[in-house]
């Protein structure tokens, strides 16, 4: 729980930093400037993905990893980011030439540079993580971010261009770099002999990781060449405040639980039980985030980015409910990971590639964007189910019993989004004020808020308040309490 406050920490200071940025930017820049950057990190994130070695992970998973296994680790992504930033710099005019847009080959020169500085960074800094140790991670994380998004907003101030966001961008890896060998000192040597035992534990995480980015970054391609700059801008940020809510509800439990579940991973009962309460917690968390996040997209959206981003709001509203249903199984991660069922998971992001892929390509081909977006929904819930099937072979736990235990959650969302539904139905989105606008949001967020906290605590006490995300809230409110009494009772 400690380690999850400092990511908490971390990860709130984070978006809320970057949700000013994106607003502010959003302000400055057009969608079109936003697609252009969003087509080249998507060829950045999809080469980057598939040469991934997941060394973190391995170094994590290791019981006692020696200076050899950081050394190896360093050569290993020095080399890696070399050799990623001249396959860029290789591909850089054809990309360009392939889109029809000559701005793209700068853009990417200037992405395979960030890469090389990703490539050097102090691969000793998971000991913090595998210790259990997460302030360090809170420093640099909030810092990296604080320095990419004042890069961002003071070039776009100044130039008005889409270098903003690329400028930003390369500055947060490069303060990050820096950071990492502050924290933790390390002087690095060009050592190979731990390349092998590594790879063994890495080589399913990597090869499933460069599937899943393929299988979910691949639209934001297809969109681009076929639908144009502005619609994959609008796309773009669409799908990434949608993801904000539910991704930084779960970061915290997530980034804490790999190391967590590992040390008890040979005790399955014990190993069953903590998946369950952990789980039950993310969604009682995430899931009324994400879909309150949905519900209020439309007058959000109007407000704070304005009418040029009124193709975005769709976008929101039904990813948003997606990922926060995703929930249901979004802790199979680290659950894999710590069992050593790496090839499990690989073979997961197989069936989904297989399953997803022709799925939107055909939807986007014959619908447009709207075929996309229900394509999206489709195979986010197909994803769902996926997850929980490969959480009941790993933990006996059935998809039923899994279901159960966010029962109360799910009901409470209900009577939430029939709420905030029925209310939004008074308001009128035809060229709104800023003042109604704000009303309006304010009040959806409010009642959406009483109505799930309300309906959950009800529901728990119509249970007979048994063990789940409610005790667990409330016995950790009541420490808090009786420790802040102590401390002002001196």
């Amino acid at each position: 729980m400690r380690g999850s406050a400092w990511i908490t920490g971390a990860r709130v200071a984070i978006n809320l930093i970057g949700f000013v940025s994106t607003l502010v930017l959003a302000r400055i820049l057009t969608p079109a400037d936003f697609g252009l950057v969003a087509l080249g990190t998507t060829i950045l994130v999809i080469i980057t993905a598939v040469t991934d070695m997941s060394l973190a992970q391995a170094l994590v998973h290791h019981q006692s990893p020696e200076d050899d296994h950081f050394h190896t680790a360093w050569t290993l992504n020095a080399c890696r980011g070399l050799a990623l930033a001249a396959l860029m710099g290789a591909a850089g005019h054809p990309l360009a030439s392939l889109y029809n847009e000559p701005r793209l080959e700068w853009l990417i020169y200037a992405l395979a540079f960030s890469v090389m500085i990703g490539g050097v960074t102090n691969p000793r800094i998971v000991l913090l993580s595998k210790q259990l140790v997460f302030w360090q991670d809170f420093l640099m994380s909030v810092s990296e971010r604080l320095v990419a998004v004042i890069v961002s907003i003071g070039v776009a101030l100044y130039f008005r261009s889409y270098w903003a966001l690329v400028a930003g961008a390369v500055a947060g890896q490069f303060a990050a770099m820096l950071i990492s060998y502050a924290i933790l000192p390390f002087r690095p040597r060009i050592v190979w002999n731990r390349a092998r035992e590594l790879w063994s534990f890495s080589i399913w995480l990597t090869l499933g990781q460069a599937m899943n980015t393929v299988n979910w970054r691949f639209d934001q391609l297809l969109i681009g060449h076929y639908l144009g700059r502005s619609v994959l801008g609008a796309y773009a940020v669409g799908d990434n405040l949608a993801q904000i809510p539910t991704r930084e509800a779960i970061a915290p439990l997530t980034h804490t639980l790999f190391p967590a579940f590992s040390r008890i991973a040979e005790d399955k009962p014990r190993l069953a039980m903590g998946y369950q309460r952990a789980q039950a917690l993310v969604t009682a968390i995430a899931l009324p985030v994400g879909v309150g996040f949905g519900l209020l997209a439309e007058p959000l959206v109007l407000a704070m980015m304005g009418e040029k981003w009124r193709a975005a709001i769709p976008i929101i509203q039904a990813l948003s409910a997606v990922f926060a249903f995703q929930t249901l199984g979004s802790l199979v991660q680290p659950l894999g990971m710590a069992t050593g069922a790496t090839r499990n998971l690989f073979q997961r992001d197989l069936l989904m590639f297989v399953l997803r892929l022709p799925i939107i390509i055909g939807a986007m081909l014959i619908w447009g964007l709207t075929g996309l977006i229900y394509a999206r929904v489709v195979t986010g819930l197909t994803a769902a189910v996926v997850n929980m099937t490969l959480v009941r072979r790993l933990t006996g736990l059935t998809l039923t019993v899994q279901l159960l235990a966010n029962l109360r959650s799910l009901s409470a969302v209900s009577v939430m989004a029939a709420g905030v539904i029925a209310i939004g139905e008074q308001f009128n989105h035809h060229k709104p004020g800023l003042m109604a606008l704000l009303t309006e949001l304010g009040l959806r967020a409010t009642l959406g808020a009483v109505l799930y906290v309300g309906t959950t605590l009800l529901l728990w006490q119509v249970a007979g308040r048994p063990t789940g995300p409610e005790r667990e809230v409330v016995t950790l409110l009541s420490r808090v309490v009786l420790k802040a009494r102590r401390v002002a009772t001196g």
